[in-house]
């Protein structure tokens, strides 16, 4: 990996992501994406995926445009940026993790790592809420409840398992599952 790169990317997104904040914490936003990055290293994943990761919130959180994301660091990152991205914000929650699930049916593998990584991420977050604030605050931070998110994880968790047939995707399909099952059994 060239790690000037994945840097370069560090600081892009810092900047773009200055001043926000996990959903209902005081937890810098930029700890998401890295931490997605990181688990695609950890993976051998190919270093545009890790740099796709960190920057895979910027243009639907921040002011950022997917021409800046291409010029910065090349057409096939910015393609990932765009498919890990939600089109339409202002779509109902239900219409967007609908379109999510569907999309990622026909997703490349690439953008399935990214994607796994990214849920993965989340995930985990999810997990450790519940056991730190309980069921009742780890929930009231989403804009749909415990119900609906079991539903879009649970279709998540089918769709990484049945597109991902290679490494590393099988090893982090299995364990976005495992997660999964740890939060909704």
């Amino acid at each position: 990996m060239d790690s000037a790169l994945i840097f370069y990317a560090i600081q892009f997104a810092s900047a773009a992501h200055a001043g926000q904040y996990r959903k209902g914490t005081r937890v810098p936003y930029l700890i998401h994406p890295i931490r997605v990055a990181k688990i695609l290293i950890e993976a051998g994943c190919a270093e545009e995926l890790a740099v796709a990761a960190i920057l895979h919130d910027t243009v639907e959180d921040c002011f950022v445009t997917y021409e800046q994301i291409t010029k910065l660091f090349g057409e096939r990152v910015a393609l990932l940026v765009r498919g890990a991205s939600e089109p339409d914000k202002s779509a109902s929650w239900e219409d967007r993790k609908q379109y999510t699930v569907e999309f990622l049916q026909t997703a490349t593998e690439d953008l399935l790592l990214v994607s796994v990584a990214d849920k993965l991420d989340n995930i985990r977050s999810i997990r450790e809420d519940l056991a730190l604030h309980g069921e009742e605050l780890a929930w009231s931070r989403f804009k749909r409840g415990r119900d609906h998110q079991r539903w879009y994880y649970q279709s998540l968790a089918e769709t990484f398992s049945g597109r991902l047939s290679a490494e590393p995707g099988v090893s982090l399909a299995r364990v976005f599952h495992e997660e999964v099952q740890a939060v909704f059994g």
